[in-house]
């Protein structure tokens, strides 16, 4: 697995990372909808959903912990 998401500092405040963790729930939401409204594709949810997984997995549990001020703030 790749691990550069954790390296890059756009991803260092929190807001970050959860913006994009709901927008992805959006969208499995969607594809959601569009399977049960019959007019989408499994492939898309099953993709959507994997995509969700690897962005907690990634964001949230195995996210390194600096510590005090890991919210993307100038340390003092």
């Amino acid at each position: 697995m790749f691990r550069n998401e954790q390296k890059h500092p756009f991803y260092k405040p929190p807001w970050v990372r959860v913006a994009v963790v709901v927008s992805v729930a959006l969208w499995l939401g969607f594809e959601i909808w569009q399977v049960n409204a019959g007019r989408g594709s499994g492939l898309w949810l099953v993709i959507a959903a994997g995509v969700l997984g690897y962005a907690v997995y990634t964001f949230f549990i195995t996210w390194p912990r600096d510590g005090p001020g890991d919210d993307g703030t100038p340390r003092a």
